[in-house]
């Protein structure tokens, strides 16, 4: 029979596997961010802007679960580094756009062999990948419609 406090022991928790994977996986991706001079956050900025061409800051936001306050400082340096440009929308000058450079789209072209290398680096058949992220979709769906 288990202690009235097995809860809190850490092995006992979803959420510390996920906090450490997370971060090792951060991690891994440095030495092949670092050649085209991205942090993590940066890329997976720059992975969206790829996909959408223009969108504003809080569609950008939304699809990444930052907040603006966290995505200001990543979307000025990427402008400073010419891959985007940030600016007001004309039908309503509260909405930022965001719009991919040709820089930007150059960029791209260097970053497309990271989602490769990266797989090498997790020890997941097809499969699994596919089944963990449905179950992370999942979790991430069921938080946001709380």
């Amino acid at each position: 029979m288990g202690d009235k406090y097995d809860c809190l022991k850490i092995s006992n928790q979803l959420c510390f596997p996920l906090y450490a994977c997370s971060k090792e996986i951060v991690k891994r991706y440095k030495p092949f961010l670092d050649p085209i001079d991205l942090t993590y956050t940066q890329y997976i900025t720059m992975m969206v802007i790829w996909e959408e061409k223009e969108i504003t800051v809080k569609a950008l936001g939304d699809k990444l679960f930052l907040d603006s306050g966290t995505l200001t400082p990543v979307l000025k340096k990427l402008e400073q580094k010419g891959y985007v440009k940030r600016s007001r929308s004309k039908d309503d000058e509260r909405n930022l756009i965001i719009t991919l450079t040709k820089d930007g789209e150059e960029l791209k072209k260097q970053a497309s062999t990271i989602p490769a290398k990266m797989g090498k680096c997790v020890c997941l058949s097809p499969e699994e990948s596919e089944q963990l992220y449905k179950l992370l979709y999942k979790i991430l769906d069921s938080m946001e419609h709380e």
